[in-house]
């Protein structure tokens, strides 16, 4: 009886999207109106940050049962893989697992301490893809550039001899290969940074990128350690033994891939966001909360199957964590003809962030433009918000989340981002509220990533959101692509 009903109402929706010209709401004024604002408006009424927190909260409770985290192809991954699985078969979803192989690097081993004068214990946490020391160590003294502490150029080592020396170097003004290419210019044997948090505890893993520009041993410390060291070296001579070492390997997972029964598939919408986390946190605002909304989005949508006129494909990403592997083995495998027949691409990144900004991506990439109907999709999404009265951020499309492969690929690409490592400003606490000068996710890679770490209202304002932006590209994409 119930399933009867519903058929009868969908049909009798079905006919109204054919007949009804525009809808009367401020939404549909601002944004052209019609029936396309009619299944988004709805679609944001159901995808809630509390309807998507019920799939959080199931991730969770997987990715502490399988380890306390989701790093690519570790038991949390496949877990949380399972629970997404599940939920959409029984809403009558097929679901494709796309298997593909990646770079990795297997670390073997990241110790340091300080020999003398004072002998302590350090936390490093070693450059993925950096080169190792030799088994039995490297001890060395330390040394800190004397011009400016960020080691970007040779200058900064002006009238320094730091040959055969650790160097020790702040994060920041540059990416740190160049930190790393340009200390071992200038002869150091390994390389420390500073990772220059607000919180001195608080330590993040970075990456050589291309891995092929790794030279000498390198690592993260956090700021409290870095800043006693620098201390040190600045009274005198510090020595410090270094057991870093790592090694390429090859890392085999999948990415999880669902469509819709309906809709033209030469015009696919493609909604994605990573479910793999990295391995010191379990991750659930980098990336849970996404892969919960994504998750949330695709049961809604299955209910109004028959009024969609754009095929949706719902993507969770693998390796986001490792170069963004997943994303970018998808985007390769698809060819010219199936590019173009993909219309446009939703990130979802960080969308529960506790001291967020509201951030969508802006059609801008850090070199210019990003494909045709990028800015369009920007303009609507942040249309949207502005209807409900609430401010926003520009953020451009940079190489630090899925969107990038797509953007590379020439493909449209939007989003939200409520904000990861980057500082708060006293212009954003105006905008937003929160704390001044602490990141947008204090846990960003952090252990405490866990549910509590989620802000609800921000969850609740993106999955609404992205739910409206998927509601009405179902229906049409003609502002961003011209394809009715």
């Amino acid at each position: 009886m119930r399933k009867s009903r519903f058929r009868k109402a969908t049909a009798v929706l079905a006919a109204a999207l054919l007949v009804i010209p525009q809808l009367a709401t401020s939404t549909a004024q601002a944004t052209g109106g019609g029936p396309a604002n009619w299944l988004a408006e709805r679609m944001s009424d159901q995808v809630t940050g509390a309807n998507s927190a019920r799939h959080l909260r199931e991730l969770m409770a997987a990715t502490a049962a399988n380890g306390g985290h989701r790093d690519s192809a570790s038991p949390g991954y496949t877990a949380s893989a399972d629970y997404l699985t599940g939920k959409l078969r029984a809403a009558g979803y097929q679901v494709q697992r796309q298997e593909f192989s990646f770079r990795d690097y297997a670390i073997h081993s990241e110790r340091a301490e300080v020999v003398s004068p004072n002998a302590r214990t350090l936390r490093p946490l070693i450059v993925r893809f950096a080169v190792s020391t030799p088994a039995e160590g490297l001890t060395a003294t330390v040394a800190v550039p004397a011009v400016k502490d960020t080691g970007c150029t040779a200058e900064d080592y002006a009238g320094q001899d730091v040959r055969g020396k650790i160097v020790l170097v702040r994060v920041g003004d540059c990416f740190i290969t160049q930190k790393q290419n340009t200390a071992a210019a200038v002869g150091a044997a390994a390389m420390l940074m500073n990772a220059d948090s607000p919180n001195p505890d608080l330590n993040l893993r970075y990456r050589m990128v291309p891995p092929e520009d790794a030279k000498i041993p390198s690592a993260t410390l956090p700021r409290g350690e870095s800043e006693r060291l620098a201390a040190d070296v600045a009274a005198g001579p510090v020595t410090v033994r270094l057991d870093l070492r790592g090694q390429d390997s090859t890392t085999k997972t999948f990415n999880l891939l669902a469509d819709t029964p309906t809709g033209r598939a030469d015009n696919t919408i493609v909604m994605g966001a990573h479910l793999d986390s990295v391995d010191t946190t379990p991750g659930a605002n980098d990336n849970g909360a996404a892969a919960a909304t994504v998750l949330e989005t695709a049961l809604q949508l299955k209910r109004y199957a028959p009024l969609l006129r754009n095929k949706v494909r719902f993507a969770w990403w693998a390796a986001e964590e490792k170069g963004l592997s997943g994303s970018q083995y998808y985007v390769d495998q698809l060819s010219p003809e199936q590019r173009k027949q993909t219309a446009l691409y939703l990130n979802l990144e960080m969308i529960g962030s506790p001291n967020f900004a509201r951030q969508v991506y802006s059609g801008q990439t850090p070199e210019g433009p990003a494909p045709a109907g990028s800015a369009k999709i920007s303009q609507l999404v942040h249309g949207y918000f502005a209807d409900q009265k609430l401010p926003t951020v520009d953020l451009v499309l940079d190489g630090r989340s899925d969107h990038t492969a797509f953007v590379n690929a020439g493909i449209a690409a939007g989003g939200v981002n409520a904000g990861s490592d980057r500082l708060k400003s006293a212009e954003w606490v105006k905008l937003f509220g929160g704390v001044e000068g602490q990141m947008l996710d204090p846990c960003y890679h952090q252990g405490c990533d866990g549910y509590s770490n989620v802000n609800q209202t921000i969850f609740d304002q993106f999955s609404r959101s992205m739910a409206w932006a998927v509601g009405r590209f179902a229906i049409t994409t003609a502002d961003v692509n011209g394809r009715k």
